[in-house]
């Protein structure tokens, strides 16, 4: 339908060249500028996460804990809803041993590794280099998911940007159309049918 906008025609209305040029900028936006803006943007944040993950694994270290005994539960725990506790389970908390980077020892409450856990058993932990629990460090090949995840999220914001543009700019379009027929129809409309009108 929009083909015909550009071609030399007597009926061809200024805003319809307007809005086929409108047309062809949303889809060089949706074909050419959404793709380059998620490239661009993935790369960016891809950047960002593997220096963080980076540091992450520079700072954050793997060591050894030791059960000590099971932790005692929290008194909300205790009063909580049954059918609340098998909806949302949780993992058993006990109180464990480790040395740290650093050589310091340090004891504290952490999820068990298993359940159900017994004093003794040994397992493994993130903590930093002064033994602080941490989280896992993040992986390299969940940073790039996140970053072709931000990649794609940008180049569809864009597309979706350009398409709802262009939407906007034909309603207003076909809106001045509209009046400018009501007002012809309202200075032809008196001598509509009339033998004397001269039309």
């Amino acid at each position: 339908m929009g083909v015909w906008r550009w071609r030399r025609n007597p009926l061809r209305r200024p805003t319809d060249l307007f809005e086929a040029w409108v047309a062809f900028a949303a889809l060089v936006c949706v074909v050419v500028v959404a793709p380059a803006v998620g490239w661009v943007a993935g790369l960016s944040v891809d950047g960002t996460l593997q220096r963080a993950a980076y540091e992450q694994r520079q700072e954050r270290h793997l060591v050894p804990a030791v059960v000590v005994r099971a932790a005692p539960a929290p008194a909300e725990e205790v009063s909580a809803d049954p059918s609340a506790q098998r909806t949302a389970p949780r993992r058993t908390q006990i109180v464990a041993s480790w040395t740290a980077p650093d050589g310091s020892s340090h004891e504290g409450t952490v999820p068990a590794a298993e359940e159900p856990p017994h004093p003794g058993e040994r397992f493994r932990i993130w903590t930093d280099a002064r033994g602080r629990l941490v989280g896992r460090p993040l992986d390299p090949s969940a940073a790039s998911f996140h970053a072709g995840t931000a990649g794609l999220a940008a180049a569809a914001g864009v597309a979706v940007l350009a398409v709802t543009v262009r939407r906007l700019v034909v309603r207003r379009l076909m809106h001045r159309r509209y009046i400018r027929l009501d007002r012809a129809w309202a200075a032809a409309g008196p001598d509509w049918g009339r033998a004397d009108a001269g039309g």
